[in-house]
């Protein structure tokens, strides 16, 4: 049994010495190449895992809803944004149930307004304005504002202004 010595260096020093037998699987994002340098020794390469845009909202988001939770009392504002729609939801968490939704896909929303590369700050005040009135009917006054993973800037801004100023608290 053999086994390959890697080192890892920092601007031209080593810092780190490993040992692997090659009986060991190694994990994947470990690549040795096949040549081995002047001194007999395998070189260690890292590479950095690539996630997307996607899956760095997502874990924003995780993190967020770690913290804020809607409840019966002040239930929680979900902010969804996707290319072609925008979309809210106020949602109490404790009995898992949808107060109150609106999107740009409600007839009532869509009309009059032009919208074909996707929803505009002014689309997202008629949402935000749209979803406060509905909450306003049905009793609710406080909400938790979950913005999804998004930065609060643009569309997501706008609707959350929008929804305050007509009468929403968050």
């Amino acid at each position: 049994m053999s086994s390959a010595t890697a080192f890892i260096s920092f601007l031209g020093s080593s810092i780190l010495g490993v040992s692997y037998s090659q009986n060991l699987r190694v994990p994947p994002h470990l690549n040795f190449p096949s040549s081995t340098s002047s001194s007999g020794r395998h070189s260690l390469v890292i590479e950095a895992k690539a996630t997307t845009r996607r899956e760095d909202r997502a874990a924003r988001h995780s993190r967020i809803r770690k913290k804020v939770e809607g409840t019966t009392e002040r239930p929680r504002l979900s902010v969804f944004r996707s290319n072609k729609h925008l979309y809210v939801q106020v949602i109490d968490d404790s009995k898992m149930h949808t107060l109150a939704a609106v999107s740009t896909m409600q007839k009532s929303i869509s009309e009059g307004l032009d919208y074909t590369s996707g929803p505009t700050i002014e689309v997202a005040k008629k949402v935000g304005e749209a979803i406060a009135k509905s909450c306003l009917e049905k009793g609710i006054t406080k909400v938790a504002f979950d913005r999804g993973g998004y930065p609060y800037h643009g569309r997501v801004e706008a609707l959350a202004d929008a929804a305050r100023e007509h009468g929403l608290v968050f």
